[in-house]
């Protein structure tokens, strides 16, 4: 309906503008009702931790959703009427509406090809690390608490807006693609272990993120006030009346945004206990930076190197084991380097991360003898 009517110039026409966002309005908080819907009913597949509170916001969530449809509703027929726009004699009834949900899903009985398990394994590394990057980035929305409106309409729509939202929604469905496809075909494991556990946080965060994204449209797109014009005024004021901004908001921040962060925080651990058991180690010797050894620079680099991956890294000095992911660790390392006069260290861990290492090494760790940057190559461009 609503690219028939944008196709016919509703879009730009008074008489039909408010028709227009009107069906754009049942569009929107339809697809929002579905995520959430869809949300509850899957959360009995879910392997998630304490969802009481959860399932308590989501189900506030969808009757605030469906109030608006009802609100809305009959709006929708009232301007049908002023346009002439003619009702069916026939309507659907209640039994046209059966119920699809049902707690007897068929049994799971096509098995997993076990023949590839190193290919597996790459993938699961892959998958567990790009949860974590995404995981880390997303910490800059920082929605832990529950915010005031006050607070919500400082960030909505100049830092949470429908562009980021959609963006990190569109990675996370690329994990769970991945995770579909070359992990276990499907989606479902049959031995409902840690992978099954990762699998869910970050399949519910998708869900928040489809839900959140329609309702940030909605929001900047049609009660956002940005418009001139009598006509928009006049069309942001009516669909006010039927949708409660304010809740709106609260909505989007304190359930969509908030459990995201939540999920998102609390699948890391997991998540890097998955990375770390099915990473490929091994070993490798570098020498120190020439002249000013591990000083702030290098060990930034190399921590950096190490936080891109995600996979446990060490860096060793003599019989001690130091952190190769955290700068004051590696600081720490320097410090007994030069005090014993070292001039070599080993690194141990994550293969991906080590090749990487040896080759800032032989860059000796991006500086020059006087402590001066110098260029680094292009594989490790993700350092600038």
């Amino acid at each position: 309906m609503e690219d028939f009517l944008d196709f016919n110039g509703a879009k730009n026409n008074k008489q039909w503008f408010y028709y227009r966002e009107l069906a754009a309005s049942m569009l929107h908080l339809c697809m929002a009702c579905y995520s959430q819907k869809h949300i509850l009913n899957r959360l009995i597949f879910y392997k998630i931790d304490d969802t009481t509170d959860f399932v308590k916001e989501g189900k506030k969530n969808l009757l605030f959703l469906t109030d608006a449809l009802l609100k809305t509703t009959p709006e929708v027929i009232r301007e049908a009427g002023r346009l002439g726009i003619k009702q069916p004699d026939d309507y659907f009834k209640d039994d046209n509406f059966t119920s699809l949900i049902t707690n007897e899903p068929l049994p799971n009985d096509i098995s997993i090809d076990k023949k590839d398990q190193n290919r597996r394994r790459q993938h699961i590394v892959i998958i567990a690390s790009d949860f974590l990057s995404i995981s880390r980035d997303f910490d800059q929305f920082g929605i832990f608490l529950t915010c005031t409106l006050e607070e919500i309409q400082e960030i909505v729509p100049d830092k949470v807006n429908e562009v980021e939202i959609r963006r990190y929604e569109m990675l996370v469905h690329n994990l769970q693609s991945a995770f579909d496809t070359y992990v276990a075909p499907g989606g479902l494991i049959s031995d409902n272990g840690k992978l099954s556990e990762l699998r869910s946080h970050f399949s519910v965060v998708f869900h928040l993120l489809q839900l959140t994204g329609r309702l940030l449209h909605y929001y900047e797109r049609h009660l956002h006030k940005t418009g001139y014009k009598n006509i928009y005024q006049e069309t942001h004021e009516k669909l006010s009346s039927l949708v409660n901004s304010d809740v709106l908001l609260d909505r989007i921040v304190n359930y969509g945004l908030y459990y995201a962060c939540h999920y998102l925080s609390t699948g890391r651990e997991l998540a890097q206990e998955i990375l770390n058991a099915n990473i490929v180690r091994s070993t490798i010797t570098a020498g120190i930076p020439v002249e000013r050894g591990f000083h702030l620079r290098p060990s930034l680099l190399v921590s950096k190197i190490v936080q891109h991956y995600g996979g446990q890294v060490e860096l060793c000095v003599v019989d001690n084991h130091f952190d190769a992911s955290s700068v004051l660790d590696i600081q720490w390392a320097g410090g007994m380097i030069q005090k014993e006069g070292i001039t070599q260290v080993t690194f141990k861990g994550d293969d991906r991360a080590l090749k990487d290492i040896k080759i800032l090494a032989a860059r000796n760790y991006g500086e020059d003898t006087m402590g001066k940057d110098i260029p680094l190559p292009k594989e490790l461009n993700y350092l600038r």
